[in-house]
This record gives structure tokens, sequence and C-alpha cells, in this order.
């Protein structure tokens, strides 16, 4: 029998033996308000409306790995090739969902399976490094000079660190560490920092020449290679607290922080070897925006970047991390102030500077799936961070969930669809999920802040 009891301004609900965020509670009251109730509809979208829509349906127990698409109701898309950054996220997944759920048992089967697949057909046996790309049945796709990129394998070293974590499996750790260290032989930067994202087979690093087109991203190093890595490295460094990883974690989180963000707040895309900004603000508008996809303001790795500065800070141990909170704050609150729907809410896709405005323009109003899950993530982590500031970030907070639960979630079929239906009616019957979309930005950000709400 539920009943209530009133206490000051809450109400406790009794259910006997309640599940609380995947665990049974020890205590059966359950505060009412709203936070347990956000909290709460947070967990059935991550639970119901995604996990159970994924896995363990998407495991692919012929050649291995995970299926990665989906058609708009679910349904068994294209079953081709697999990538080893959708590879990796899916054993990511699994491996932090064995340890949330952990009675439930194709999550451990889940991240096993997804390990497996990494160390038996992902991993380079000849040259070592992760490939980019194999086909349906495993065999490596070899086309081209780029073969293999940091990206890729830092989302693999990132996977393999949780699974360690979740199943203590002492191969996993090896190969965590076998990958960091052909990292750092091969496309680590001694003298300017950091690591090219591009490399041929072996691991050379493919550098730019002046025959490679002006709107390629060849040869360049970038943002999103390097927060990943800083990603990668803080979960690996939790297992593996090597010298090595340390100086390395460290030097991205410098990098990310001090260089990379600019000092509005906003992240440049792309930069040559020596970390100097590639731009074309000096550029006809024509032309900046025929190279947008290398120099634009993404309101959506703002945001998310400011949650990962933070996150590699505390596994650094940095104590009353001033600089950092400075640079994060800065980061959101640009993002709010130049980036976000007032009306409906939402992060828009991209802005730009033009020469001669000091105010930005959204160059691209759509506003992709994994950006909003990351604001719901940042905005939430932003509350606990800057009290004087929580109303104003919780509020914004609110808004995102509303506006994420009417114009992103499939309440029909489940998932996410790809865009907000506000500005892109038409994804209502695009794919679910391919070969760029899975469950990790939706599962980090939603068991975050399902944590962060309950706490």
């Amino acid at each position: 029998m539920n009943f209530k009891i009133k206490y000051g301004l809450l109400y406790l609900i009794v259910f006997p033996g309640t599940m609380v965020y995947g665990q049974m509670h020890p205590n059966p009251y359950i505060l009412s308000n709203e936070k347990w109730g956000i909290a709460g509809a947070m967990e059935y979208s991550m639970k119901q409306l995604q996990l159970d829509k994924w896995y363990p349906n998407s495991m692919d127990t012929i050649y291995g790995g995970f299926h990665t698409s989906y058609t708009y109701d679910f349904k068994p898309g294209d079953r081709s090739d697999k990538m080893i950054v959708t590879q990796s996220r899916h054993t990511w997944v699994n491996a932090k969902a064995m340890e949330l759920y952990p009675w439930i048992k194709y999550y451990r089967k889940g991240a096993a399976h997804g390990f497996q697949f990494l160390r038996k057909v992902m991993w380079d046996s000849v040259y070592g490094g992760f490939f980019t790309l194999v086909d349906q049945k495993g065999v490596p796709i070899l086309k081209g000079r780029v073969q293999k990129e940091a990206y890729g394998n830092a989302f693999a070293i990132y996977a393999l660190a949780a699974y360690y974590k979740a199943s203590a499996d002492p191969d996993a750790l090896a190969l965590a560490k076998k990958a960091f260290l052909w990292l750092e032989k091969h496309c680590h930067d001694p003298v300017y920092k950091g690591y090219f994202q591009h490399m041929e087979r072996d691991g050379t690093p493919i550098l730019r020449t002046a025959d490679i087109p002006s709107t390629s991203d060849l040869g360049y190093k970038d943002q999103n290679s390097s927060i990943h890595l800083l990603e990668a490295f803080t979960e690996l460094y939790q297992v593996l607290p090597d010298p090595l990883v340390r100086e390395r974690l460290n030097e991205m989180f410098l990098l990310i922080r001090d260089r990379i963000t600019t000092p509005r707040g906003n992240l440049v895309l792309f930069f040559y070897p020596d970390w100097k900004p590639v731009s074309f603000r000096e550029k006809d508008k024509e032309t900046i925006l025929r190279h947008r996809i290398l120099d634009h303001v993404s309101f959506g790795h703002d945001v998310e970047t400011a949650y990962l500065l933070w996150e590699a800070s505390q596994a650094l141990g940095i104590r009353n991390d001033t600089a950092t909170l400075r640079v994060m704050k800065r980061m959101v609150d640009h993002a709010l102030h130049n980036g976000w729907d007032k009306e409906r809410g939402g992060f828009y896709d991209e802005g730009y500077y033009f020469k001669g405005s000091s105010t930005i323009t959204i160059i691209k109003k759509t506003k992709n799936w994994w950006a909003q899950a990351e604001g719901l993530n940042s905005l939430l982590m932003m509350t606990s961070l800057f009290p004087e500031d929580s109303t104003f970030y919780y509020t914004r907070f609110k808004q995102l969930w509303g506006y994420t639960r009417l114009y992103l979630i499939d309440q029909q079929y489940g998932g996410w669809f790809e865009g907000g239906l506000d500005e892109q009616p038409e994804l209502r019957y695009a794919l679910k999920g391919h070969i760029w979309k899975g469950t990790y930005h939706t599962f980090r950000a939603l068991s975050n802040c399902i944590e962060r709400l309950r706490k």
C-alpha cells in the first residue's frame, strides 16, 4: 500500500522495496519533489527508451561487435561497416551500465563482447593501434592514406579503461596501456605537445601539404580529438595511475583550458602543428561559409568541454581549481548568451564572429541531439559548482529538459531524434542509430544528471 506523509514542505512517498537509480534503496521513503520527479523521468528515458532499445539486440552474435544502424521505429537498418568510435562507445556504455544495474546480465555480457571485438578485430595485430573502420565481418577497410586516427584510438582507451574498472579483467587494462603507449610513440608531438590526428596504417602522422584542399581537415590538429583524448586519459588515469598517463592528462588539460579555449569562452576548432589557429575570419563571407567545417563556434562542444575539464581537474586532484572554474563558467555562459534559443530552449549548432562585428551570428540554427545531452549534463553540474548562480543554471537546465522531452526524445518508438523537431521535423523519420549515433552522449548525460539530482 502506498501513502503520503507530509514532512515540512516535502512529501515522502512510501514504497516498500523502492527501486532508486537501478538499486534497491535502503530507505523506503523517497522525496516527492521536483528534482526527484525529473530524475525519475530521466531514468525512464535512459533505461526503457534508450538502453532497452539497444541492448542486447544490437550485439552482433555472428561477426562480433555491435550493429549500429536502426530505423526511426527501431527496426534493424543496414548491417555494414563498423567504426572504432561507435564500437568503443557501445562497449563503454555497457561497462557503465553493468555497474549501474549489476543484476542485468546482458550488460556484463555486452561489455565483454565489445571488449573482445576491440581486442581481436579492431586492433591491428601487425602495426598496432586501432583501425578506424572494418566491414561487417571485421575485415579492415584500408582505403586512402588515413587508416587510423587519434580520435578513434582515444575512444578505444576510454572503453577499455571503463571495462577494466567494471570487470577487473587484466587483459582490458593491458590493452588500454598498450594503446596509450602506441599513441605516445606514433602521434604525440614532443615539440609542440598534443597529438596529431591522422595516421597511416603504420602510425606515421599525416602532415598537411600544399596539395590538400583548403576545405579538408587533413593534417591539422583539432579540438575534437584533443577533448576526447583528455576524456580517455581521465578514465585511464583512474585505473592506471602511471606517471606518464598523468603527464599526458595534465598536458591535454592545460592545452585545452589555456590555448584551445579562447578568451571569449569558445573553442577554436582546428590548428596548425604549432597550435596557431586555423581562421578564415579575414576572408569574405562566402569563403568563410565554404570553410565552416574548419572555423565556427560549436556551442555543443563548448558546453561538453566544460564538463570534461572539470572531470580531468578532479582526476588530477587539483584543489581549489579556481582557474578551471573560471574558464568553465566563461564557456557555458558564452554558449547560453550567444547560442541559446531564448524562446524554446536548446543550443544551436553553429555561430560565427564575422569581421567587424563584436556579436555572433547563428549560421546553423539546427539543434543536434548530442549537444542538448551534453548541455543537460553541464548545466546541472554548474548549479552545484556555482551556488550563487544556481537558479540561473537550474532554470536553463529545466527548460532544456523540457525541450528535450518535447522535441528530441521519441516517446513512441524510443531513442532520440538526431536533431530537434522544432527546426527539423523531417528527422522524425530519420535513422535512430548509425555509425555516428549511438547511446554514449545520452547515457552519460542522463546517468550523471540522475545521480546529481538524487544526491
